[in-house]
């Protein structure tokens, strides 16, 4: 493995006692892509795209979340993402991002069904 893996963000609302995990998977990822959401952009453009990375995370572990639903947790409850949360968030996207598509030379070398050379 290239590196430790992050742990996803935990929430948890002290009211309903409910409590959200926030991480992406590849087909996250997948439905970003298709909906045109870039990483990079969010910074860039954080009104738009902050409130679309948090909405997101809660897709691989709440699929039934609605973007209004998550906005009312990001704008009401949260009062908005602090820059640990958000560096977390994206720390999570590139992990994600990453998982199937980067092995180190070891792991790589270990794989019996190819031979790889570089």
């Amino acid at each position: 493995m290239l590196e430790d893996r992050v742990n996803p963000i935990k929430l948890t609302d002290n009211k309903s006692g409910e409590t959200y995990e926030l991480d992406f998977n590849r087909e996250t990822l997948f439905a970003m892509d298709r909906d045109g959401f870039k990483i990079d952009e969010v910074t860039d453009f954080p009104a738009t795209n902050i409130p679309k990375l948090f909405y997101y995370s809660f897709r691989k572990n709440h699929r039934k979340m609605t973007k209004s639903q998550t906005d009312n947790i990001l704008f009401n409850v949260l009062h908005g993402l602090s820059p640990k949360m958000l560096e977390r968030l994206i720390v999570l996207y590139n992990q994600a991002a990453t998982s199937n598509n980067v092995q180190d030379e070891e792991d790589l070398a270990k794989n019996a069904d190819v031979t790889v050379e570089l």
